[in-house]
């Protein structure tokens, strides 16, 4: 049976691990208007007690509307469902799941394939990948049963082994462009000739920018990732949107066409 998420789950993990974020956005805040306070008093700081009035807003404003994309996304969007898996013509045989140390969509998978065989590789480095969410999110978190940890630059698995890989809001954590073309290198190698890749994230664009300001410098931009599966010898079989916030590439070998 499909386990339910729970309600605003997404918003909770989102803040339970980048608690910072808004410890400093509240935190301005008091600042503010703690000294909008003082400033109140002296007439001849009307200009500037309106532009501290303005920034309080603004801050207060934009961690709102992060929080409500962030619930739309992760909690009343189709994201977790796997519906947009529909179009898919044949059951794998052998899925391929990887994550950075963070994962919510294996035991998904299993449940939407029950015959298939599945593999979960998490490839997440300290030493490379570094993000302080991703070690908050390691430390409370249970692996599902049987992933192995690798390394970007190879994953345990026979050349063409894997019809199905999906890589989860995850491959952002790749830094370095160098890196990333290898680690896609090796997802290219393992796929057999008709397989498919599902590669879901944020993208470095407007509407992400609108929703989480300069948080969205943490996105890749849609031409880098386009430059990154190219170099990968992947083609671009199709892409879509689930939100406008979140994008799907859907990858296949050079060659194979749908």
């Amino acid at each position: 049976m499909e386990r339910m998420r729970r309600p605003f789950q997404g918003v909770w993990t989102v803040v339970r691990f980048n608690w910072h974020f808004f410890v400093l956005s509240f935190g301005m805040v008091i600042l503010l208007l703690a000294v909008a306070d003082q400033l109140g008093r002296f007439s001849s700081l009307a200009t500037v007690l309106a532009i501290l009035i303005s920034a309080t807003t603004l801050i207060s404003l934009t961690t709102l509307i992060s929080l409500l994309v962030t619930f739309y996304v992760y909690d009343a969007s189709e994201l977790y469902s796997l519906n947009w898996l529909d179009g898919f013509e044949e059951t794998p045989k052998t899925i391929v799941n990887i994550h950075a140390g963070f994962d919510e969509t294996s035991e998904l998978l299993q449940q939407r394939f029950p015959d298939a065989r599945l593999l979960v590789f998490d490839f997440y480095d300290p030493v490379k990948h570094t993000e302080i969410s991703i070690k908050r999110a390691r430390k409370v978190t249970d692996p599902f049963s049987g992933t192995q940890s690798i390394s970007t630059a190879e994953i345990p698995m026979d050349d063409e082994a894997a019809d199905f890989a999906m890589v989860f809001m995850s491959a952002h954590e790749i830094r370095n462009d160098i890196e990333r073309v290898q680690f896609f290198q090796e997802l290219n190698r393992i796929m057999c000739s008709t397989g498919q890749v599902i590669v879901v994230e944020h993208v470095r664009n407007v509407m992400n920018f609108l929703a989480y300001t300069l948080g969205f410098l943490h996105f890749h931009s849609r031409k880098t990732w386009l430059r990154t599966f190219a170099e990968a010898r992947f083609s671009l079989r199709s892409e879509k949107s689930l939100t406008p916030f979140v994008t799907v590439f859907i990858l296949t070998k050079n060659g194979v066409t749908a």
